[in-house]
Parts: C-alpha cells; sequence; structure tokens
C-alpha cells in the first residue's frame, strides 16, 4: 500500500465513521486497529495521520470503540502524535482523539489510561500554547476531560499545567467562543493547596462569566464553582469583583445550567471557610475585609435563596409534607430538576463538601446543599450512582436526616433532603452488584 492510497483509506473510514450508524462496523470489520497501524506505519505522512487520527477522535465518542482504540495501543499512538508531530491539523485530531477516549468517567477506564500514558499530560500542555486556536481547544478539553481522574490532577498541577492554563485563559479574550469555553474550563481548584488567584486566574474567568454566549457564561460559572472550593481563591474572587457578576448569572442567565452554578460557587464562597483566610494580615486590613465580605455574604445568601425558590413548587411542597407517599417526593423532582445537571461529575471533595454545607448555621446554604445533591443523585443521571457512593462513604444519610427533622429548617430544605435520602436508597442497589 502506498501512501495515496493509504490516506484515501483513512479518509474514508474517517468520513464513514462521523455518524452512529457505521461506529460498530467499523470496529467489528478491524478498523481500529488498521487505523492504529497507519499511524506507525505513515509516521511521515501527515495526510495519513491527520486523517487516521481524526477517525480514531470520531470512534472515541463511542464508548465500546473507545475500549476497543486502548485495548490495540490507540492511547500511545495518538500520544505519539500530540508529542512529535508538528503539523497542525495531526495535532488538533490527536488532541480531540485523546479528549474524547478521556472523557469516560464512570463506564470505562480509558480517562486514567490516556492520563498514565508516559508522556500524554506533557504533550497536552504544550499543545495548549499552539499557535492555532482549534489545537489549543482540543488539548484543554482533553486536560478537562483527563483532570477528572486523581491521579491525572496530580500530574497535570505537576507538569506545569496550572500556569499553562491560566496563561491560556488570560490569552485568548479575543479568541473563538470555542476557545473561550475549553479556556474557562478550569477544574484546577480540585487540587486543595493551589491557588490559582495567585497566578492570575480569576480575573479572565470573571470576564468569560460576563460574555454574551451562553456557553463561555456557563463554562465560566462552573469554573468559578470549581475555583470556590478553594477559599483562597475564593477571596480571590470577591476582590477581583466576581460577587456581583455571579448574581447577575444565578439572577439572569437564560442557562439553568449558568444559574445552577453561580449558585454553587456563591454557597460555597459563603459558607464559612473564606473568612478565616480574609482574618489573616494586619488587624486593619482584616477588619475592612470582614465588613466587605459582610455585606457581599448578605448579597449572595439573598440571590441563592431566590434562585432555590424559582425551583420550589409550594403546591407540590405542601402535598410532600404530609405525605409518605414516594410520588409526591417525585412530583418535587420534576419541577426542581435540572436535566443538564445530570452530566456533572463530582469528586469526593465535592461531595463532602455539601454534606458539611447541610451542616451550616445558614438554613440558605443548607436548602442549597440539599439542592444540589438532589440534583447529583437523580435516579438515571449519568454519575448519580457514582455521588450515591460517595455520599455513603462520607456518612451522608445521617446527615440528610437531620437536616429533614430539623424544625428550623426551610420546608425546602426538608423536601429535598428526604428526596436525596430516597434517591440513595434507591441506588443501593446498584452499589451492592
Amino acid at each position: 500500500m502506498n501512501s495515496l492510497v493509504a490516506e484515501k483509506a483513512a479518509e474514508g473510514l474517517r468520513n464513514l465513521s462521523v455518524g452512529k450508524e457505521h461506529k460498530g462496523a467499523i470496529a467489528q470489520a478491524g478498523g481500529v486497529k488498521v487505523l492504529v497501524d497507519l499511524i506507525f506505519k505513515w509516521s511521515n505522512g501527515e495526510g495519513v495521520l491527520e486523517h487516521a487520527a481524526g477517525a480514531l477522535a470520531n470512534l472515541a465518542a463511542d464508548d465500546k470503540c473507545s475500549m476497543d482504540i486502548a485495548s490495540v495501543g490507540g492511547v500511545h499512538a495518538l500520544v505519539i502524535l500530540a508529542r512529535t508531530c508538528k503539523v497542525d491539523g495531526v495535532q488538533e485530531q490527536a488532541a480531540r482523539a485523546l479528549a474524547n477516549l478521556a472523557a469516560y468517567g464512570d463506564s470505562n477506564s480509558n480517562n486514567a489510561t490516556v492520563g498514565q500514558e508516559a508522556g500524554a499530560v506533557e504533550a497536552l500542555i504544550q499543545l495548549t500554547q499552539s499557535a492555532r486556536d482549534s489545537v489549543r481547544q482540543e488539548a484543554a478539553g482533553a486536560l478537562w476531560n483527563l483532570s477528572f481522574d486523581d491521579r491525572n490532577r496530580e500530574a497535570i498541577a505537576a507538569a506545569g499545567g496550572v500556569e499553562a492554563l491560566v496563561a491560556l485563559a488570560n490569552s485568548c479574550s479575543n479568541s473563538s467562543p470555542g476557545l473561550q469555553e475549553r479556556a474557562a474550563a478550569l477544574r484546577i481548584p480540585l487540587f486543595p493547596l493551589i491557588t490559582i488567584g495567585r497566578e492570575g486566574g480569576v480575573s479572565p474567568l470573571i470576564a468569560f462569566a460576563r460574555s454574551e454566549a451562553e456557553d463561555v457564561h456557563e463554562t465560566a460559572a462552573g469554573a468559578l464553582w470549581n475555583l470556590a472550593f478553594n477559599p483562597g481563591n475564593a477571596l480571590c474572587i470577591v476582590e477581583e469583583g466576581g460577587v456581583p457578576t455571579l448574581v447577575h448569572l444565578c439572577l439572569s442567565s437564560v442557562s439553568k445550567m449558568a444559574r445552577f452554578m453561580a449558585a454553587l460557587a456563591l454557597a460555597c464562597m459563603f459558607d464559612g471557610r473564606m473568612d478565616e483566610v480574609a482574618l489573616v494580615g494586619t488587624s486593619s486590613a482584616s477588619t475592612s475585609k470582614t465588613v466587605g465580605l459582610d455585606g457581599a455574604r448578605r448579597v449572595a445568601l439573598k440571590h441563592i435563596e431566590a434562585f432555590v425558590l424559582a425551583f420550589s413548587d409550594q403546591q407540590a411542597f405542601s402535598a410532600a409534607a404530609v405525605s409518605s407517599d414516594p410520588a409526591a417526593l417525585m412530583q418535587v423532582t420534576e419541577s426542581a430538576r435540572i436535566h443538564e445537571a445530570g452530566h456533572l461529575r463530582c469528586s469526593g471533595a465535592e461531595i463532602g463538601q455539601f454534606v458539611s454545607m447541610l451542616q451550616n448555621p445558614s438554613s440558605v446554604l443548607i436548602a442549597c446543599a440539599a439542592f444540589a445533591l438532589l440534583q447529583f443523585t437523580i435516579p438515571g443521571g449519568r454519575h448519580a450512582v457514582h455521588h450515591a457512593s460517595l455520599l455513603q462513604n462520607a456518612g451522608a444519610p445521617r446527615v440528610l436526616r437531620a437536616a429533614a427533622a430539623t424544625a428550623t429548617a426551610p420546608l425546602e430544605a426538608k423536601i429535598f433532603a428526604r428526596i436525596v435520602l430516597w434517591n440513595l436508597e434507591h441506588h443501593q442497589t446498584d452499589l451492592s452488584l
């Protein structure tokens, strides 16, 4: 087979693999191994490499095909391309393929496999500095997906990924909405000891949160929620003027997800942990910060409460309050449900924070935490079983029962807590298999 024939064959498989209908047939016919072999055989054939990597990227969007790719050495082949090939088109498709392979957190082990492949993280970090927007976008997406694994997060941080992604966020204010969205998707705060604020990463995210592009400000709201996990970052968000921006999103975004994540960001910022950080320094400066935080906290809690109440059907609540019928709880669930929230995947630390928030002195934060846990555990959600397992490990049932029985808690907090308990019972069968 000469290079022209190989290129045409790879191009044909790439075109066929775009839709769902041919992916399985390509895999059954041995097409995955053929594509991987083409990468190794035609290392100097730019057209062959771009089409082969593009076809693998398309196939990697299918769960079973993604496992086939990993089993025949596809991860290794794609990492080699990302590390050594200098052609933009090849780099883009290799990064896209790795991003798709790393997108599976619960259904297969490819996320960990990609992250543990020698040189993968370093190559993707390097590609975030490409001169081509599409390459940077795919590389940032791959790092975002990889960051859902604890070991991958550590590897990204150790390889300088924090600085690289902050630099990307700072550099793309005039780039395409797609790149801005990926740049905003910083999962870095899940390294609790790293304060992105000191790296200059908060300001561009707040700017992205003001974007008129729904996907961009939605992703930025999620990134700010993630950042707020670290109290030092939370204080930076306040100091950089992030509270009015998050309040605006929480109040008026057309995206339910943007409103939801803005509310979660505000809740994490004002759960009390930030106060200790604000008190560090001279007495006069810390007193001034505390006064400023008190005003910001009042504004934040007011809008968090309004957000939660907007998803509270009072008639359904009243019925659920006096009934033990699961149908009454299901009615509340349907009126409160944010379908897109079922795609979010939280870490054990994040789930633990919401469990702690259920014991917060603020009834608004208790209601917000219960509302969030409801979203994360609704049966049928992509990561609901994963979240149920984390909640069980965190001892959440006891805390939820206490929240549901607290006389001073608002009705919505009690009902939401009861629903989360019901969801955990539903998932118990899946967890015992």
